[in-house]
């Protein structure tokens, strides 16, 4: 796959900006929190929050790359043959 030549969108990729988007506008007020002395308890609770709400964007983003991409690839396939590749997406959720 040529990851250059040409745009590679999907449905859910405005979703993942605007989540991104928001874990940024929190990340700088973290950051905001540490240069303001907040408490480290305070700063670590938003930390893992804008860590959540970014794990979440990266874990949409493989979901639908799978959903898609793979399914594009690999195309129909007998049932038998399709659990190696159902069992791959499923297990990624854990990523």
């Amino acid at each position: 796959m040529d990851t250059m030549s040409e745009p590679h969108t999907h449905a859910t990729h405005p979703e993942i900006v605007k989540r991104l988007k928001r874990a940024e506008g929190h990340l700088r007020s973290v950051i905001a929190m540490i240069e303001g002395g907040k408490p480290c308890l305070d700063i670590a609770q938003q930390l893992s929050a804008v860590e959540k709400a970014i794990v979440n964007a990266k874990r949409t983003l493989i979901q639908d790359h799978l959903d898609h991409c793979l399914e594009e690839t690999v195309g129909a396939l007998p049932r038998d043959k399709r659990q190696s590749i159902d069992e791959f997406k499923t297990i990624t959720k854990y990523l």
